[in-house]
């Protein structure tokens, strides 16, 4: 096979150790091998950069394990034109699996030009998806540590989630913490009610008589300040990260444009695909590698699978939430949602929609234009021929015999 990279390296990485090969064309053009092992401390890596860098090497691919791979990839990348590629699409022959054996392996696919790079933002953009990743795990942590809290309460007889929306809303939390405090009395505690809330003081009164325990305070007052915890630190990433995107507000604006998108979603759809678009030819692409749409599996003519396969979870939760928000609004890609979820289900609806919003998001991003919804209606207006033909087949199913006549205009 043709040599494509004449001077590069396969890397093979674990947790404490690196298995790195060494490929270079001899005078007689034939290739040269060297395998060595290295640490994965800092001294280490940058050992591993001078032996690199000593042979004059340009490539160097390596499998994207975890997360052991990052720190490899922070400092080699201003050095060495890096690949990080799927571990699924570099196999080596079963049998003959070794730590060296993967790392010559990996060098000979990339010698000859055989391996595919994943997408790998920029390092502003890493540290950016860093933290909204984290501020999305914090957030499900405070969902976790409410639940808690309602576990307690339904343990002390406490029916105030069955009355109160939010028990964390201000009536809830100040409840709560006059309960924290020793106060037991329901109708002192049903005074409290602000808002519309107060139309259920009667409701609050039978809710909030119950038993509640000393070991059930103690645990109340824990989880209470649990979530101010997690409230505040969730609060200093947001400030953080609206900091970091703060050049791009232009683009987050025009993006909130579309039903369904709210900050914290056009934050961290941005942390997750850039703002560079230039990366993917076209929005199939940015789809495709988001896998947010169907896969392409067929065999003697046969299509043996449409599920749409692994991607990445971050942006697939965001587009899926925001795609439920969608659902909520009478706009095209609510209509488009309904139509969808009666037919295949919400969650094929949901994946679809998410689909549609990635591209719309691409147009934004790729030509600065404003979002422009095609309307509830849009799917009546595409086809109004097909519209009026399934009512009257379904009224004349009902008996009805239907003869219809244009209104005047």
């Amino acid at each position: 096979m043709h040599v494509l990279h004449e001077r590069c390296c396969g890397l093979d990485i674990h947790k404490k150790s690196i298995a790195a090969c060494r490929l270079t064309l001899g005078p007689d053009g034939r290739p040269k091998k060297e395998v060595q092992t290295f640490g994965t401390m800092t001294a280490d890596l940058e050992d591993l950069a001078r032996w690199l860098e000593h042979a004059q090497v340009t490539h160097v691919a390596m499998e994207s394990t975890g997360v052991y791979w990052q720190p490899i990839y922070n400092l080699l990348e201003e050095r060495f034109t890096l690949l990080l590629v799927n571990a699924r699409h570099i196999k080596a022959v079963p049998g003959r699996k070794t730590d060296i054996r993967d790392c010559e392996w990996i060098a000979e696919l990339l010698q000859h030009g055989l391996l595919k790079g994943s997408f790998v933002p920029d390092r502003p953009e890493r540290e950016v998806r860093e933290l909204t990743r984290y501020r999305t795990s914090l957030t499900d942590e405070r969902s976790a540590e409410v639940n808690r809290l309602q576990k307690t309460l339904e343990g002390a007889n406490s029916k105030l989630s069955s009355v109160a929306t939010d028990i964390m809303g201000k009536s809830g939390r100040e409840m709560l913490e006059q309960l924290v405090a020793g106060t037991t009395a329901a109708a002192v505690l049903a005074e409290l009610a602000k808002g519309t809330l107060r139309n259920k003081i009667p409701e609050l009164e039978r809710a909030l008589a119950g038993r509640f325990g000393p070991h059930q305070r103690f645990l109340v007052a824990q989880q209470l300040a649990h979530i101010d915890f997690l409230d505040e630190t969730i609060l200093k990433l947001d400030q953080e990260v609206a900091e970091r995107q703060r050049p791009f507000e232009q683009a987050k604006e025009r993006l909130q444009t579309i039903p369904g998108f709210g900050r914290r979603a056009t934050e961290n759809l941005l942390a997750e695909i850039g703002m560079d678009m230039t990366r993917f030819a076209s929005a199939k692409q940015l789809a495709s590698w988001a896998r947010m749409c169907p896969g392409s599996e067929q065999s003697a003519g046969k299509r043996k699978s449409s599920a749409i396969g692994q991607g990445n979870p971050w942006l697939r939760r965001t587009l899926v939430q925001t795609a439920h928000a969608s659902a909520r609004t009478k706009t095209y890609l609510g209509a488009h949602f309904q139509r969808l979820a009666r037919r295949r289900g919400t969650k094929r609806a949901a994946i679809a929609v998410g689909h549609s919003q990635l591209k719309i998001v691409y147009h934004l991003l790729r030509l600065p234009v404003v979002y422009n919804d095609l309307g509830p209606d849009y799917f009546d207006r595409r086809d109004s021929t097909a519209l009026q033909r399934r009512l009257v087949t379904r009224l004349e199913h009902l008996g009805f015999e239907v003869a219809l006549k244009p209104r005047p205009a």
